[in-house]
């Protein structure tokens, strides 16, 4: 297969997103994990824009070895003495310089001729050959620029020495097919087109920059530009992490591959993250919270039986480590079985659909499911014992002006019982109801409440005593209402009260 390069402008572009600025320090520890991750090109920065970023770029090219590390300049003279001079020291520099090339650029921004454009883009690349033998040219605005000038630009900056041709969707207008066609255009009619690598860099405002990258290396393409988490301006850049996936995963299709070390991957996103503060949205292909998280039952059943049935790649190939199964709402049995394997909970027979009922019932109040919820449900399933009182419905009216009044249902045998009473608080209103229909008579020595679990819809526990002679009889209730925990952990109590009765008899 043919070698596709990498060329990673996080640090150039992707620092170009609002928020996403780094220091000189920061830049460079990026810089060394992009190293680890193999990437074929390195874009440090701007170098004439900020004396930051020169000392970035300076930096980066004294410390990194492998890669090939490029700085941007435009045309201008003091722009490529700029990258020039701040990567003296690097290993393999690149000067990639560019100019705008479609007409409302050159109308509105450049205020140019196209023949005034031509000379400029000529005499830059000549210059920036003099002084690096590497040198790359961008035609910005590549795919709304004429393509009949797009081709005579493209083959005058190749005479003049350059060796890597990029043709950018700047503004991320292209669609696949047209991008497709613009790159086999160029191909038939520039004549010294075979003397260059043709490059692509495509931003994602259409959310076509990964689709429009890789369609271009269907048209012969071996270089994309690209970002790590797809920052950049505006919507950003076609994302690194998905094109490098994407190549690889279907390399059958491509035919060709990259020399990144995928397990790198999840390790470079998540330091992105730390280092900037822009977050990713929890569906981010690849690398994103969800990426690899399953959900939904029929999609658990499958990855039960063989992971290939819902996952077309390993969280593994990417530095993540294992796939989760997810539970929630839309679990089925099948992910739950799995979950109580992986937590080492063993539940009779008998007692599973208790327990499931349990977790369906818990999963329609929580967004998700934790661990420590799973073991706490199954704690009150597997010791469960068969009630005198189950509690069917609780409801409180409370407020800085209003007397505390709780109704309360309980099932006992085969009738259900309703009371309702008034209290100090709403949870001394819910005992007294609860008091009416079990007619307990057992004070209450102890109340205890904290959370269970994690998140804001955490599990509340609630623990009680109530005083029965020289002992104590301890209840315990879970419930993300915490007035239903109480009510639970009270009628906890009483039932083991009641069971103590039974036995003496």
């Amino acid at each position: 297969m043919e070698q596709l390069k990498i060329f990673d402008t996080t640090l150039r572009d992707g620092e170009q997103s609002p928020g996403a600025s780094m220091s000189v320090d920061q830049k460079l520890k990026f810089a060394l994990q992009a190293e680890k991750l193999n990437i074929d090109i390195l874009e440090a920065g701007f170098p004439v824009s900020s004396p930051v970023q020169f000392e970035a770029c300076r930096l980066i090219a004294s410390e990194l070895t492998s890669p090939v590390i490029a700085g941007l300049a435009r045309t201008k003279k003091e722009d490529i003495d700029a990258v020039y001079n701040s990567l003296k020291k690097a290993k393999n520099p690149r000067i990639h310089t560019f100019i705008a090339t479609s007409d409302i650029h050159l109308k509105y921004k450049l205020q140019k001729t196209k023949s005034q454009v031509l000379k400029m883009a000529i005499e830059g690349v000549r210059y920036a050959c003099s002084l690096c033998r590497d040198v790359e040219f961008s035609a910005e605005d590549a795919t709304r620029t004429d393509l009949p000038y797009l081709a005579e630009v493209t083959e005058a900056v190749i005479d003049a020495g350059c060796r890597t041709i990029n043709l950018p969707d700047t503004v991320g207008y292209t669609v696949p097919q047209e991008y497709f066609d613009l790159i086999a255009y160029i191909k038939k009619n520039v004549r010294n087109i075979n003397n260059a690598v043709i490059s692509v860099h495509c931003h994602n405002d259409l959310g076509l920059g990964v689709a429009n990258s890789l369609s271009a290396v269907l048209a012969g393409a071996r270089q994309i530009e690209c970002s790590v988490n797809g920052r950049g301006e505006r919507a950003g850049n076609a994302s690194l992490e998905e094109i490098v996936m994407g190549i690889k995963t279907r390399s059958n299709f491509f035919r060709v591959k990259t020399a990144v070390n995928t397990r790198e991957i999840f390790r470079t996103s998540r330091m992105l993250v730390h280092l900037t503060g822009i977050q990713l949205q929890a569906h981010k292909p690849v690398v994103g919270k969800n990426a690899f998280a399953h959900e939904a039952g029929i999609h658990q059943h499958g990855m039960v039986k063989n992971r290939k049935t819902y996952e077309i790649m390993t969280p593994a190939s990417i530095g993540l480590g294992e796939s989760s199964i997810v539970l929630g709402r839309h679990s089925g049995q099948h992910g739950f079985r799995k979950k109580l394997e992986e937590l080492e909970i063993r539940v009779p027979k008998e007692k599973f659909d208790r327990l499931f009922a349990s977790f369906m019932e818990l999963a329609d109040k929580k967004k998700q499911i934790f661990d420590e919820d799973i073991l706490i449900l199954a704690g009150e399933t597997i010791n469960f014992e068969k009630d005198y009182f189950i509690l069917d419905y609780v409801a409180v009216s409370t407020g800085t002006n209003t007397i505390p009044t709780a109704t309360v249902r309980i099932k006992k045998l085969d009738a259900v019982y309703s009371e309702a009473a008034c209290g100090d608080g709403p949870v001394d209103a819910v005992y007294r109801a609860i008091d009416k229909i079990t007619g307990n008579i057992l004070p209450l020595l102890d109340y205890e409440i904290k959370a269970a679990t994690s998140g804001k819809d955490a599990i509340g526990e609630v623990r009680v005593s109530l005083k029965n002679n020289n002992s104590e009889i301890n209840g315990s209730g879970y419930s993300t209402d915490i007035i239903e925990a109480s009510a639970r952990a009270y009628l906890n109590a009483i039932n083991k009260y009641f069971r103590i009765k039974k036995n003496r008899k």
